[in-house]
């Protein structure tokens, strides 16, 4: 097997959690690219002999890194998908964000639009600052709700876009670079599906993240 990129943080009969990298896709695009997370997990589930195959239960993008969970089967993951349907599954992420942010914490409450259904959802976003830095901010963000690129056009829709963002505002507007979307899944937690303990797992911050910290 070749060398992973990727960690996996907790396995058991029913679920995986993995730590994924930044720049690696989680199931392919209409593309049909090779080597996605879910590719290369259950290519080893196959080599480890494992039956079921892995199903991610959630998404995270590309440019971000961290935490995400995987059902073996597609039974546990519709039981996990239910659970973040009624948003009892807590996610945690770390961005980092062009400009001082003055407010300590704060909840942003506007609706984003959804091109497939033509409107606009309901949108929550809680968040609290960690660290101020010469130029951006670090802060802890939880969604409360999981609309697609939430944090992302969130913190770009109050003049605070991650640092590195290309899609919802223009890099080149602001002096501080940054070569990826700066945001990080750090925790999740949430009632396992089959022993019905409570669970929680952290991802580290990646060594990119962690200059830009430290």
């Amino acid at each position: 097997m070749s060398e992973k990129r990727y960690t996996v943080i907790y396995e058991d009969e029913q679920l995986i959690a993995v730590d994924k990298p930044s720049g690696m896709l989680v199931i392919p695009t209409p593309k049909r690219e090779t080597n996605t997370l879910t590719d290369l997990l259950n290519k080893e589930l196959d080599e480890k002999g494992v039956a079921a195959n892995a199903y991610p239960c959630h998404r995270i993008d590309r440019e971000t890194s961290g935490i995400i969970l995987y059902a073996k089967g597609k039974h546990f993951q519709k039981l996990m998908m239910d659970e973040f349907k009624k948003r009892a599954i807590r996610k945690t992420y770390i961005a980092f964000v062009q400009r001082i942010i003055k407010k300590p914490s704060d909840t942003i409450k506007d609706p984003i639009f959804n091109r497939n259904k033509n409107r606009r959802d309901p949108a929550v976003t809680k968040y609290k600052v960690l660290a101020r830095k010469n130029g951006f901010s670090v802060v802890e963000v939880e969604p409360v709700t999981g609309r697609t690129n939430q944090i992302r056009i969130h913190f770009a829709g109050i003049g605070h876009p991650l640092l590195g963002e290309s899609v919802y505002a223009f890099r080149r507007d602001f002096k501080l670079k940054f070569k990826r979307a700066a945001l990080h899944a750090r925790a999740i937690e949430f009632t396992h599906p089959a022993t019905g303990k409570r669970m929680r797992f952290e991802a580290p911050l990646p060594k990119d993240l962690e200059r830009l910290w430290n």
